[in-house]
């Protein structure tokens, strides 16, 4: 495979976000894996994003909760391509309840998903990422900065994973490395359990996001925005 190629790791990415961002990135020209915790889900996927161009994308069964099945799937990335370049950890969940209503495995999930599953992609992509001088993307979430009743488990991961991301960033800047936080507020995906529908149409779409990364990632090397808020320009009243 050519030098110049760039390829992209992205958790997540069967469906929602992280598919807008990979047919994003793939219509730039870069190499796309995406992970799911299915095999079945991630070849599906990757079987789509090949219309696009094809040969771009693969499908790796991997769980953010692992640290070894990260690592893999940084190896894979690797193996296939000689080379990482970009992370966009996008992989989450979300359980919305009162405290008194939150299951402690409701809690531990998405704190295990949301939080340290973003610290295992970290820990595993780094290393690869300090030889390209690469680019490690969070989708965070506008619920990082602002709290509401029943968001228990998913304020607290966000707020660390907002803290978390902007940590990094300090940490590997020195190597060459960009950190960014995009927080969304409401996309239009099958987050939750909700199924998309023309009334979905006032919010943020998948590809919207998709569109951010493909602009971040062009940005000339000594810009870094380090914090993005992403909200829908005209929400119902």
């Amino acid at each position: 495979m050519a030098e110049s190629i760039k390829t992209a790791l992205i958790t997540g990415g069967s469906k929602g976000i992280g598919y807008g961002v990979a047919e994003a990135l793939i219509k730039d020209g870069i190499y796309v894996a995406i992970t799911s915790r299915s095999q079945k889900s991630a070849d599906e996927a990757a079987a789509s994003l090949n219309k696009i161009k094809e040969g771009f994308a693969i499908g790796i069964e991997s769980d953010v909760r692992n640290l070894e099945s990260q690592q893999s799937a940084v190896k894979t990335v690797l193996d296939k391509w000689g080379q990482l370049n970009y992370v966009i950890a996008n992989a989450g969940v979300g359980h919305f309840a009162p405290i008194a209503e939150l299951t402690t495995e409701q809690w531990q999930e998405t704190i295990d998903i949301n939080l340290t599953g973003v610290f295992f992609s970290a820990k595993a992509s780094i290393e690869a990422l300090k030889e390209t001088k690469g680019y490690f993307i969070n989708i965070a979430s506008l619920a990082g900065t602002n709290f509401f009743a029943g968001g228990t488990a998913y304020n607290a991961s966000k707020f660390g994973l907002v803290g978390l991301s902007q940590a990094m960033m300090m940490d590997v800047r020195a190597d060459g490395i960009k950190v960014t936080t995009i927080m969304p507020g409401s996309v239009a995906t099958e987050f939750g359990d909700h199924k998309p529908s023309e009334k979905d149409a006032w919010k943020i779409q998948p590809e919207d996001i998709g569109q951010i990364v493909s602009d971040l990632i062009k940005m000339p090397s000594r810009t870094l925005p380090s914090k993005i808020e992403v909200r829908p320009s005209m929400p119902p009243k």
